[in-house]
């Protein structure tokens, strides 16, 4: 495709000649006084954020310096190997002579290199590693990619072995090595079954020097990459649009890319038509609802207790949360999960944090029996009031079950209500969820037509739960202008349900306010 108009790309390394690219996001200078000083460094970030992208920027930059032999590798494949060193180790020498040979042709001499290397996989890498380093005219920068894909012993096996060469560098191994993967290699714990105990990756591979992190796009950065649409088609983002675009996808690249590529090339063909918010707000949906293969693969994670039991108190806005062990807050954070601002713990952006309710209330969804066109007025607005009476008598029935079966206990209450409105508003409005760490409530807020609903979601402690909730409400519903308010307050003690279920009207600030027990 070279030559022809470039796109944005949602899947991939960024192709320059392909898709539209912003300049090295690493600090070239700091990546090269790593070189130059011999070091072994990490380059982490969460999955599709533009981290091969970027070794890819800088292998360029460092090929015409011509003053090393840079390579990449991908080591991902060899993953299926898991435990079985002897398979993994020969997985990663063929990707090696396969890359030496694409970058460098057919005739580099280190290819011959390979039929000198025993039978060892534990020496095998570090015997080629070494013998390339002899021959070769200039030092070798090596970058691994896929890291953290390795599993147990193959893993062992590779960081160990690089480590075993790191006192004969530059002249009789690589200079400088990059390991690149989510997570920092001294995060990293590996179960071997040679030794059938955990090893922690920073003690085998106790050498590097530092850990890079490849952060998100600044709102200057999405700018830039929209506005090369622009200049290449005379398409304009409005500044609404962009401003939209950042806040709901904090810059993770990704997503921004993915805004991109619907509007660009799904939505809007007619490049005379402005790409304005309203836009955007579109693509944001279509982006929820087909679950790409980078959302999926966030989901999956969602499963894992480490990220579970956080996610969880998130979504049900703990007030109290429950301390949480620093290393499961930095794996959640590493896969780009979640983010803290100011100290609070929230979900990473707000597309995660209308996927990740949904997906854990897909199922829940369709259990509900009561027809949908059941809870709409003659005028076709949504009859909340109607909707949570049916969701008061279906809580009462059926939330000890539910609780069994949801991984998520302590946010359950609020997941099942959720699903509960997402049905119902489901291709007829929208929901706004907000929720962090630390706020002991969840705010909720519905668009449908002209309407826009607020539904304030707590967890009763004492009676002093409510008069919060009231004045929490409130003031939610001035800040986004609601044309009505809904305090629902889950009661979880063993009160029996005659006391918990209660429905009563207050006023507060001249606002109108329906309070829900359950």
């Amino acid at each position: 495709m070279s030559g022809s108009k470039k796109f944005f790309n949602i899947a991939g390394p960024v192709l320059p000649n392909n898709h539209y690219l912003l300049p090295l996001r690493l600090d070239y200078a700091k990546v090269h006084e790593l070189i130059d000083c011999s070091y072994y460094f990490i380059l982490h970030a969460p999955r599709q954020t533009g981290k091969t992208s970027a070794i890819f920027q800088l292998i360029t930059c460092l090929i015409k310096e011509n003053a090393y032999t840079p390579l990449y590798i991908n080591v991902e494949s060899a993953q299926t190997a898991r435990g079985n060193v002897e398979a993994g180790i020969k997985s990663i020498l063929s990707l090696l002579k396969f890359r030496i040979r694409e970058t460098y042709g057919s005739q580099d001499p280190s290819l011959a290199l390979f039929e000198q290397i025993t039978d060892d996989p534990h020496t095998a890498l570090y015997e080629f590693l070494r013998m390339w380093s002899e021959v070769a005219l200039k030092p070798i920068i090596l970058f691994i990619d896929e890291i953290d894909s390795l599993v147990g012993d193959t893993l062992i096996s590779v960081l160990r072995q690089l480590r075993t060469g790191y006192l004969e560098r530059p002249s009789a191994f690589p200079q400088s090595i990059c390991l690149i993967g989510v997570r920092d290699v001294k995060d990293y714990k590996i179960f071997s079954e040679e030794q059938q105990s955990m090893v922690i990756g920073g003690s085998a591979f106790n050498i590097k020097a530092e850990s890079l992190w490849l952060s998100s796009f600044s709102l200057d950065e999405v700018r830039a990459l929209y506005q090369q649409h622009t200049e290449q088609t005379g398409q304009e983002f409005t500044d609404d649009a962009i401003l939209y675009a950042f806040d709901q996808t904090q810059g993770q690249p990704w997503l921004v890319n993915a805004l991109g590529f619907q509007v660009t090339m799904r939505d809007i063909h007619d490049r005379s038509k402005p790409i304005t918010k309203d836009v955007i707000i579109r693509a944001r949906e279509a982006l929820i609802l087909r679950r790409d293969t980078h959302l999926d693969v966030l989901i999956d994670r969602l499963k894992e207790e480490r990220v579970a039991h956080i996610i969880d108190e998130i979504l049900a806005g703990a007030k109290r949360p429950t301390p949480f062990p620093s290393e499961d807050v930095k794996y959640a954070t590493d896969l780009g999960l979640v983010t803290q601002q100011n100290g609070v713990l929230q979900i990473a952006n707000p597309i995660y944090h209308e996927v990740i309710p949904r997906e854990l209330t897909a199922t829940r969804q369709g259990s509900f029996t009561q027809p949908r066109a059941s809870y709409f007025k003659a005028d076709g607005c949504l009859d909340m009031h109607k909707m949570l009476l049916e969701f008061t008598q279906f809580y009462r029935e059926n939330s000890a079950i539910s609780a069994e079966e949801m991984l998520y206990k302590e946010s359950g209450p609020h997941l099942l209500l959720m699903a509960y409105l997402q049905r119902i508003v489901n291709g007829g409005g929208r929901i706004y969820r907000e929720c962090a760490l630390g706020r002991g409530r969840v705010d909720i807020l519905v668009e449908f037509k002209d309407q826009w609903i607020v539904v304030e979601l707590k967890i009763y402690r004492s009676p002093k739960t409510i008069e919060e909730g009231l004045e929490q409400t409130a003031e939610y519903m001035k800040t986004k202008g609601a044309t009505e308010g809904h305090l629902v307050i889950f009661d979880r003690s063993d009160r029996s349900w005659v006391e918990k279920i209660y429905q009563e009207t207050r006023t507060i600030d001249a606002l109108t306010i329906h309070v829900w027990g359950l």
